[in-house]
């Protein structure tokens, strides 16, 4: 994912420092029930689209606009299925991140799967069943928005 530009502005203070930042993933299930999935060009693997929300952005929008930024579809975020906040990552330039993530069940309204910026190498449907292999990230989003019921909270003492 590339660095917004009001990332690029708090580290040009923090330095390195580790930043607390609202990420948003989209599950995005089309009329057949496929997943849609891009292959990142940072990793060169599989994964569901997400990003990072801009200051002031409501997370679903986040959700809608990262996968039409990312693969050309359009869709509308249906519900929350999963809020956690995901370990800290420190990447090559030395940056440290930790991502409180919000995942959405959405489903496609329009648009054609396609490569539509620099994040990803290919875009694609899948069926449930015929998977390429993910990143437990993905896998268990892709599981969770298959359910049924309420979000699920890591940690919840609820829902364990």
């Amino acid at each position: 994912m590339s660095t917004p530009d009001f990332i690029r502005t708090i580290r040009a203070s923090a330095g390195h420092e580790l930043l607390y930042l609202p990420g948003v993933t989209a599950v995005v299930f089309d009329d057949e029930g496929r997943v849609l999935l891009g292959r990142r060009a940072d990793t060169g693997k599989w994964a569901v689209p997400a990003g990072i929300a801009e200051p002031g952005e409501q997370p679903a929008d986040v959700a809608t606009r990262e996968v039409e930024e990312e693969t050309g579809v359009e869709c509308v975020a249906e519900r929350v299925v999963l809020v956690e906040a995901l370990e800290p990552i420190t990447y090559p330039n030395g940056d440290r991140c930790q991502f409180m993530d919000i995942t959405f069940r959405c489903r496609a309204t329009g648009g054609e799967a396609r490569v539509n910026d620099d994040e990803s190498l290919e875009v694609g449907w899948f069926d449930l069943d015929a998977l390429p292999p993910l990143s437990e990230h993905s896998s268990f989003r892709i599981k969770q928005a298959t359910q049924e019921g309420p979000a699920w909270f890591r940690g919840d003492s609820t829902t364990t």
